[in-house]
């Protein structure tokens, strides 16, 4: 599978004892592309999907704690070498890892199970920088699971198609793929 250029897929080390286990989750040094800013918690009911999502500006970095999450990614940037491109990566809180989501690629979160997420963002929430378009817009290619009939918030059940997205990000500039 290739990933859209500048996604990157951290492999998270899990160290278990008798007591439980621990790992660590993000660190300064590690090359993810966010500085975050801020970090936040969710939890998802099965069935639910997030998104799809892009932003103009803030980049994310986000792990499954609890449970798996599959995240369909499509790259909206034209610059970028991977442009157009989609795909899905499952992250599951047994075998741990995390994503890094730069700007410009648009992301959805769908948890075929009750699932736990944190996520850090390199800028404070902003409307401006929240668009979407509808999760199954088949421009996305991102290969989402034949059965999935995912439960919406009204916001995202509401998202425009990925043509009308694609128009409301030429009008907000994307910054160039890093």
């Amino acid at each position: 599978m290739t990933l859209p250029a500048g996604v990157r897929l951290v492999e998270l080390t899990a160290h278990h004892d008798d007591r439980g286990t621990f790992t660590e989750l993000f660190r300064a040094t590690w090359d993810t592309g966010v500085e975050a800013v801020q970090w936040n918690l969710v939890h998802s009911r099965p069935g639910v999907l997030r998104g799809v999502h892009v932003h103009v500006r803030h980049d994310d970095y986000l792990t499954v704690v609890r449970g798996r999450a599959i995240v369909g990614l499509a790259d909206l940037r034209d610059d970028s070498p991977t442009a157009g491109a989609g795909c899905a990566v499952t992250l599951d809180a047994d075998s741990p890892a995390a994503i890094a989501i730069p700007h410009g690629v648009a992301h959805g979160f769908l948890f075929p199970e009750a699932a736990t997420h944190v996520y850090a963002v390199s800028h404070f929430w902003d409307p401006a920088d929240e668009l979407g378009c509808r999760w199954d817009d088949p421009g996305l290619r991102i290969p989402w699971p034949a059965e999935a009939r995912p439960q919406l918030s009204p916001r995202d059940a509401a998202l425009p198609s990925l043509a009308e997205l694609r128009e409301q990000l030429a009008r907000a500039a994307v910054p160039a793929a890093g």
